[in-house]
């Protein structure tokens, strides 16, 4: 018995796909998390937070992305 699953194709591009784009929505919440703790710049330290906030609102949004 021949069984096909009807497989619908998503029209998003590759790039926009959930997979990637959540990699890296946390790589920036790691770089972020990086920068406040480090000791050597104020300036990183400075934008650390902002940093880690977008990472953050982006998994957020990727998050509802397709597969």
């Amino acid at each position: 018995m021949n069984r096909s699953v009807a497989t619908k194709r998503s029209s998003w591009p590759v790039w926009a796909r959930r997979g990637l784009m959540e990699n890296i929505a946390t790589a920036i919440i790691a770089i972020g998390f990086l920068m406040l703790f480090q000791p050597f710049a104020l300036s990183l330290y400075t934008y650390s937070f902002v940093t880690m906030l977008a990472g953050t609102v982006m998994f957020i949004i990727v998050s509802k992305f397709p597969e």
